[in-house]
């Protein structure tokens, strides 16, 4: 069994990596000559040109993390196929964005998700959610990100953290200084349609060399190919995916400014909708392209010492001479997706939010898109030092991981955002108590989760992590509800004249496209259970 890609790779692999950053490099100067040319073309939402395939694929390519190959890859050769419910579970989340938020936003006509709740409750509340939304990015997407995408660069040519993390932020960095978020939905496009062809060829070569989709089910254990777990389940429950991934899921989809971002900069409301369905289609694609090479990977070389390198076993033993370069291209696709996404929505929350609305209300649209920039390379040097601080932390699972500081993050994220759009009772007391003391309550029994008292040490102290995130939900939307009834003096929001004329109509395209979805994804859960 081949350890290492790097000795495998022949001089058509080099050719096919420098045609592929030349390709990436076309685009961005591209996007960047258009941005001048068009004087009111902005760096942030793309002029609002998007189109549903350009928003559907930017959406899945920011999704599609630096970790994603890795970590599915990992916990389908562990525990089988379902860890695909964090991304086919999504599709109920994605639907309340595209039918319940994204209406809202557009009508609003605003760049960041802060500006939509600066709208309705104030400055006071902009400002609250703009800083947290910076620190949330900051370490959510930019720097376990960059982490991961270093850690797989480092799996792959050997060498160091350091080199491979600044390497890939530069990268990345380049698109989003340059073209902003045009430019990274002209190259996530490219990128994801790449990513596809490239798993789903590896996922043919695993099965025929495993002999087939029969003999592959046949070769694992059942629990393997079964979607709900039981109980006492010690990974996954069933009863902690159905509670606690909808707190992450509603933050993550529907409130977080790195997913939302395309949605905003959609031609119209159609668009929008109809991108957001595409991702729901897209995610489909996660059993076949990322989780089911973990599964073969299981059947092909069991034993492996680290379940984190079934991804890149696979690759290294399959791929015949000549192919290796397309798999480091397809890294490097999935990284400059998801860094460069995450650069963008950091730069806009930062300009239009705080240095804008606080600093300088008067600049320019030239002097704004020149602070936008400074932002991203501040954004990528910070998250450099962070990535490199996390390398230091051993014995980390990074999908769960990941997954558990999106649930100590989300709960105050998704309690604000449902109950301002559900519910008109609510006051801007409540909204602004649940954004800063319950978001530190909730972080802090992250903290305590996480290093404090680690699960690991202390599991007869600990629910499951998803379980866990649901009960700070339940408690902060109690405080949220109880405070707001109480309030003596409410601010709560009414709904503008002009946002009512600006609030489009669903359409029948929209209705019918959602309703296949619907149907496609219960199908699916019926036939996996």
């Amino acid at each position: 069994m081949a350890s290492n890609i790097l000795e495998k790779l022949t001089m058509l692999d080099y050719l096919i990596v420098v045609l592929y950053v030349l390709v990436l490099v076309f685009i961005g100067f591209k996007s960047a000559l258009t941005a001048k040319k068009n004087k009111e073309e902005t760096l942030f939402l793309a002029n609002k040109s998007l189109t549903w395939p350009s928003i559907g694929f930017n959406m899945w390519g920011t999704n599609v993390g630096p970790s994603m190959l890795l970590a599915f890859a990992s916990i389908g050769y562990t525990t089988g196929i379902v860890a695909v419910n964090f991304d086919w579970y999504a599709f109920v989340f994605l639907f309340l964005l595209a039918v319940v938020f994204a209406p809202k936003y557009l009508a609003a006509k605003v760049s960041t998700l802060p500006e939509f709740m600066g709208k309705r409750y104030g400055d006071s509340t902009q400002n609250i959610l703009a800083w947290y939304s910076l620190i949330k990015m900051l370490i959510s997407w930019l720097s376990l990100g960059l982490f991961a995408g270093g850690f797989l660069v480092r799996q792959i040519l050997g060498i160091p953290m350091w080199q491979s993390v600044i390497v890939l932020v530069t990268f990345a960095g380049f698109f989003t200084f340059a073209g902003g978020l045009k430019a990274i939905a002209k190259v996530n496009v490219f990128q994801m349609i790449l990513l596809i062809a490239v798993s789903f060829l590896l996922m043919i070569l695993g099965l025929n060399k495993v002999g087939g989709i029969m003999k592959l089910y046949e070769s694992v254990p059942a629990n393997y190919w079964n979607l709900i777990q039981p109980a006492d389940n010690p990974d996954y429950p069933w009863y902690a995916i159905l509670l606690g991934y909808p707190v992450a899921a509603i933050a993550f989809f529907c409130t977080d400014q790195a997913m939302v971002q395309s949605v905003l900069g959609a031609k119209n409301l159609e668009q929008g909708q109809l991108g957001v369905n595409f991702i729901g289609w897209l995610k489909i694609l996660s059993l076949p392209l990322f989780i089911l090479t973990g599964v073969i990977c299981y059947v092909l070389f069991p034993g492996l010492k680290d379940p984190n390198e079934a991804y890149m076993t696979m690759v290294t033993n399959l791929f015949p001479a000549g192919l290796n370069g397309l798999v480091i291209v397809v890294l490097i696709a999935v990284l400059v997706g998801t860094i460069g996404s995450s650069l963008n929505s950091l730069s806009t929350v930062f300009t239009m939010d705080l240095y804008v609305k606080r600093i300088n209300p008067n600049a320019s649209t030239q002097r704004i898109i020149q602070v936008g920039r400074y932002t991203v390379i501040a954004g990528a040097a910070f998250a450099v030092l962070v990535a490199l601080a996390i390398d230091s932390i051993k014995g980390l699972n990074l999908f769960d991981v990941f997954q558990s500081v999106l649930g100590f993050i989300a709960p105050s994220l998704s309690v604000v955002f449902l109950l301002s759009v559900f519910w008109k009772r609510t006051t801007r007391l409540a909204v602004n108590l649940i954004l800063s003391a319950g978001s530190i309550f909730s972080l802090g029994v992250g903290i305590c989760y996480l290093w404090v008292l680690p699960s690991k040490e202390y599991p007869g102290l600990w629910p499951h992590y998803l379980l866990l995130s649901f009960l700070i939900f339940a408690f902060l939307l109690f405080v949220g509800i109880v405070v707001s009834l109480l309030d003596r003096n409410p601010v709560s929001y009414q709904m503008t004249a002009e946002e009512k004329s600006h609030t489009e109509p669903t359409s029948n395209k929209v209705k019918i496209a959602w309703a296949a979805l619907w149907i496609v994804m219960i199908g699916l859960y019926l036939y996996f259970s």
